[in-house]
């Protein structure tokens, strides 16, 4: 399905031409639309930048005339690139090479071909000129300095930070830059600063206790302990130790730890099989996402590792957030895909300095804690999915019959629109995303975090103060607290004939004090 242009898009030039043009469907809108008008404005309204030049500046009416005004002026959409390079021959674009071999603009036209169809040109000159960048670092995450791949043939720096498989863009937008800037290790600080680095520590096994639980709550599923506790084990184990969790031999066990043993799975690790994400609705199988076909998977999770070993050095949070989601729309697992995906985010975080060991920051129990944290987060996720599903509509269906799949699942469902929407899932747009998991880390660390740091402050005074008033072991005390919190202060009878001297006179009034102090800030 067609993406909607802005009412500019009667007198657009360069992307917005190209696409109307050449009919291109878009997947994902254009970030950049500019257009002809009396004068020079710049406007921005939900995302879109709309950029009006002067008459003097619209380029020659051929692909060539408006694809270089695309690359020199506006931000390059892969997408979009992708798209127009299906509609013409590459016949056309060796042509422009032919007569413009050292012309960067060209140049930068064929490697994009390449790069982004696979086939190879027949270029029957010598290319020549400066070497220039693939992609505009100011404009768009690149690979880091001295990490980008020289192409000889077309004398242009590779510096997108993925692969022809999977390169999540993400637009350096103000809102991006800051929450790239985003200081985690000194929020951290700050933290250590006020509560002390003894009780940050002892607070980070409760944590991630409930990182753990509220992972299963996100994915509507009961407080099971021993699952819980499972996810908690691999949660303070696992997260930024060994291996990259990316490597597929490395996927698979986690995903046996965190599933268990006692699952329905045939095998541990990439699918084999199609997957999708939805819900029965009065009987009806209702569709949310469709996941890559499997037969990508391999070369798209090696895109996602090439993205972390290219942009390694930049934004802790950026690439936790392409680390995090850029996994979850790729959805490699047959089971346990929204776990492991959570599960990156400490994990990126701790590989990257961010955070610490034993530390685990519970995003998960944040996200929880309301429903306007919980569509937040599951808005987040639609602004790829919806348009994805969008497209996709009419293009898949449920057999009569399921079929069974190398990795021994059965299932009947069957995608018919995997071209259509192929470069959406290879080359996703994540520039929200990490806004999002900037505000979801600050909300963390200033608010929930600190919440529970001061409980616990609390919860060691309310200790204290009771062992002053009657010697009991820590276990029993920390009974009575519960108790009194869940009582409103009243000594419950289950709670005196547990502990008969608490009815004694005068020593349950003053441990329930000693709580009210200690909790009182």
């Amino acid at each position: 399905m067609p993406v909607p242009m802005p009412d500019v898009m009667n007198d657009g030039i360069g992307g917005a031409w190209l696409a109307t043009t050449y009919g291109l469907e878009l997947v994902m809108p254009l970030k950049v639309v500019s257009r002809i008008g009396g004068r020079r404005v710049t406007k921005s309204v939900a995302g879109v930048t709309t950029e009006t030049f002067v008459a003097a500046m619209r380029p020659v009416a051929t692909w060539r005339g408006h694809l270089t005004f695309h690359l020199k002026h506006e931000v390059p959409h892969l997408e979009l690139l992708y798209r127009l390079f299906a509609s013409i021959e590459g016949s056309e674009v060796a042509d422009w090479v032919a007569t413009e071999p050292t012309g960067q603009y060209a140049r930068r036209a064929g490697f994009f071909y390449e790069f982004l169809t696979g086939r190879q040109l027949d270029i029957s000159v010598a290319v020549g000129g400066g070497y220039v960048d693939a992609i505009d670092s100011h404009k768009l995450v690149a690979a880091s300095k001295g990490r980008e791949v020289p192409e000889r043939r077309w004398r242009v720096r590779n510096n997108l930070p993925g692969t022809r498989a999977f390169c999540p863009v993400i637009h350096k937008t103000p809102e991006v830059l800051s929450a790239m800037a985003l200081d985690v290790p000194g929020l951290l600080r700050d933290l250590a600063v006020e509560f002390g680095d003894e009780l940050l520590l002892r607070s980070a096994v409760w944590m991630t206790l409930r990182e753990s639980k509220s992972s299963f709550a996100l994915e509507g599923e009961g407080d099971q302990a021993d699952r819980i506790q499972r996810f908690a084990d691999v949660l303070a184990r696992r997260a930024g130790q060994g291996d990259g969790p990316l490597e597929e031999a490395a996927l698979a066990v986690l995903q046996a730890e965190i599933l268990g043993q006692r699952t329905s799975l045939a095998s541990f690790g990439i699918r084999q099989s199609p997957v999708f994400v939805g819900e029965v609705v009065r009987f009806h199988q209702v569709v949310h996402y469709v996941a890559p076909p499997a037969d990508e998977l391999a070369a798209m999770l090696e895109g996602l590792r090439t993205f972390l070993a290219r942009t390694r050095g930049q934004s802790p949070v950026m690439r936790s957030a392409v680390a995090a989601f850029g996994f979850v729309y790729l959805h490699p697992l047959a089971d346990g895909n929204g776990r492991l995906h959570r599960f990156l985010i400490n994990d990126q975080l701790r590989r990257d300095g961010a955070i610490a060991a034993p530390m685990i920051l519970p995003v998960s129990a944040t996200i929880t804690r309301d429903p306007a944290e919980r569509r937040a987060y599951d808005e987040i996720l639609d602004s790829v999915s919806r348009p994805i599903m969008s497209a996709l509509a009419g293009r898949y269906e449920f057999a009569a019959q399921p079929d069974t799949y190398p990795d021994g699942i059965s299932s009947n469902f069957i995608c018919r629109g995997d071209a259509v929407v192929r470069p959406a899932w290879r080359m996703p747009d994540l520039s929200r995303h990490v806004i999002y998991l900037a505000q979801l880390l600050q909300h963390t660390l200033r608010e929930d975090m600190r919440e529970e740091s001061r409980y616990l402050r609390s919860h060691g005074w309310a200790r204290r103060a009771i062992k002053d008033i009657m010697e009991m072991p820590d276990h029993q005390i920390d009974r009575v607290i519960r108790s009194a919190e869940a009582n409103q202060g009243q000594l419950s009878r289950v709670l005196a004939k547990e502990i008969p001297a608490l009815a004694e006179e005068g020593i349950w009034e003053a441990i329930r004090e000693a709580i009210r102090d200690a909790f009182r800030e």
